[in-house]
């Protein structure tokens, strides 16, 4: 058993913007739903679990997802709908615990140890944030409920979807034993593969090789693959992370090469990421331009201004000018979007301290 004490909760909604969708249109409801793109081309931004049934996953090229299931129904992605409702989730989590990680819209890390309901179960606690966000949202979330940020996000994949799973300390180093390598957090497809020709396979494998072994191999990630492999993952949970961009993209419903639609395609982008900075109290100093070309190339034109940009007329001529840049194209666009790094600005809000509640000692899962 390798534990601090720690309760850590993974919340992940249940296939979240098709899920909106179908929530908003009773017609959609029951049907494969894929969020983004069209059926001739972009890109399926979510998929509804019925769709999935059919093998449509997020990141899918839209003509191979129509392909698979031709009953698919495309539906506009509607983010500030998404956005509002997320806020609304967010609330629900803070309700609970002021020590919130979101990962994204639809996924959360909440550290329940010391919690503002006195509440010394997590389980019952995740069980309690599911129902209200049923309640209050209409839809469905998954939990997973651990010891620690890896095996919490492991154990909300097991009972998807709208279920929870707990992997106690007791279960925690047999649990990540028996994964394989490609679901351990930080190591992708390449890493998997080099891994797989060493003869590591699984947690276990992982596990049974030196941290010396895994450092010559993998450099500085080696001694944490190792810790993960035996269950244990010292991250902290870590409210409002700083941002280090901020940025917008779209892809043409056909491909473009004239200037003007191109230059407005830039500006809708540009506007989009400057409603982000004012929602966020940040402008930044890098402006870059994305580039996608109608054979998938992708190229990228940044500048970094001298003083932080002040408006979006500035940000607008900045990225305009940086796609001017770019002409005479080699071949039409069917992508174009507009980011802001280098961020600065009013600061995000600063971590909430942990609260200080005498639970009595150990509190159970």
């Amino acid at each position: 058993m390798i534990s601090d004490g720690r309760k850590i909760i993974h919340i992940d909604m249940d296939a979240f913007y098709a899920s909106v969708e179908q929530r908003d249109d009773p017609a959609l409801r029951g049907r494969p739903v894929a969020v983004g793109g069209s059926a001739l081309r972009g890109v399926v931004a979510a998929a509804s679990y019925e769709a999935r049934k059919f093998g449509v996953r997020s990141a899918m090229p839209s003509v191979t997802a129509k392909r698979l299931c031709p009953e698919l129904v495309f539906v506009r992605p509607r983010f500030d709908v998404y956005k509002a409702v997320s806020r609304q989730i967010r609330a629900i989590f803070l309700d609970y615990t002021p020590l919130v990680e979101p990962l994204s819209l639809d996924e959360a890390y909440l550290d329940v140890t010391e919690n503002l309901k006195h509440m010394r179960s997590a389980t019952l606690i995740a069980a309690e944030i599911r129902a209200r966000i049923l309640a209050e949202t209409g839809l469905t979330a998954s939990a997973g409920i651990s010891y620690n940020k890896f095996l919490a996000k492991q154990a909300s994949d097991q009972m998807k979807p709208n279920g929870q799973f707990v992997i106690t300390p007791d279960m925690g180093a047999d649990f990540a034993a028996a994964l394989p390598v490609g679901k351990f957090h930080g190591i992708g497809p390449a890493t998997t593969k080099r891994m797989n020709a060493l003869g590591i396979f699984t947690g276990a494998d992982l596990k049974a090789r030196s941290p010396e072994f895994l450092a010559h191999h993998f450099g500085k990630a080696g001694p944490y693959f190792h810790a993960i492999a035996q269950g244990r993952d010292g991250r902290r949970v870590v409210p409002d992370r700083p941002r280090k961009s901020i940025g917008s993209e779209t892809t043409f419903r056909e491909d473009l090469s004239a200037p003007g639609p191109l230059e407005e395609g830039v500006a809708e982008q540009a506007a989009e990421v400057w409603h982000h900075c004012e929602r966020f109290g940040l402008t930044g100093r890098t402006v870059t331009v994305k580039i996608k070309f109608a054979d998938f190339q992708i190229v990228t034109r940044s500048h970094t201004t001298a003083a932080p940009v002040a408006n979006l007329a500035e940000l607008t001529r900045e990225s305009i000018a940086l796609l001017r840049g770019a002409f005479p194209l080699p071949k039409p666009i069917r992508l174009i979007g507009v980011t802001l790094s280098n961020l600065g600005g009013i600061a995000l809000p600063a971590p909430v301290d942990q609260l200080a509640l005498d639970l009595g000692g150990h509190c159970p899962y």
